[in-house]
């Protein structure tokens, strides 16, 4: 079984059930987890992959996000029945698994992980769940400029302030929140703090980092 599947076949699928600006934003995932990856010593090509089809399952109808979900046994909570498309992240590593025999955990558990992200997730999951809201077509922002300086001096602070900026967001269109984003966020500020040299070759403390 190879590490992943074929790019091309991948990226023909994919033109079959997303749009094109989504397309864009998936390209924009892959080349971002991959630089991430290899900026922090990770496997380039396995955070590649997991950007490649982490949006698999995003326009997936609500019904069959959960029936995958039931399926494959996830545990479910209120707020996923309520919202199934929070489940898109679980359902494209069960499209990864099934649909194009990617066996390796940790890319599975990247794509899972992208949306709400996970206490204690792999540093590739990091590089994924980072690299889907820095990604070039996000746009050009002061808040996002901050969030990309951030994300190569350190990647759990990338973490960290990814889930801060969703959580703005969310707070501001009120929105509901899953609590394993307050989680990740709190998981991810605790080991910044913990871990201040992970990819820091500037030599800034996370206080400015982070400022």
């Amino acid at each position: 079984m190879t590490l992943a599947p074929t790019r091309e076949n991948v990226l023909a699928w994919l033109s079959q059930r997303v749009p094109a600006a989504r397309i864009t934003h998936i390209l924009g995932v892959e080349q971002t987890a991959g630089d991430l990856a290899r900026h922090y010593g990770l496997d380039e090509a396995k955070a590649r992959s997991a950007g490649l089809l982490h949006d698999a399952a995003k326009y997936f109808k609500p019904q069959l996000l959960l029936q995958m979900a039931q399926k494959e046994g996830l545990e479910l909570d209120s707020l996923l029945e309520a919202h199934p498309h929070l489940l898109h992240a679980d359902a494209g590593a069960i499209i990864a698994r099934d649909e194009f025999g990617v066996v390796d955990r940790e890319i599975l558990d990247a794509i899972a992980n992208h949306t709400l992200g996970r206490p204690s997730m792999s540093q590739l999951s990091c590089t994924v769940f980072v690299a889907d809201t820095i990604e070039p077509s996000r746009g050009n922002t002061a808040q996002l400029a901050a969030l990309r300086e951030a994300s190569w001096q350190n990647l759990y602070a990338g973490v960290w302030q990814t889930s801060d900026y969703s959580l703005k967001y969310l707070l501001e269109t009120r929105c509901y929140i899953h609590p394993r984003t307050v989680l990740t966020r709190n998981w991810a500020l605790q080991m910044a703090r913990q871990s201040p040299e992970t990819g820091n070759s500037t030599g800034k403390s996370i206080e400015q980092i982070t400022s």
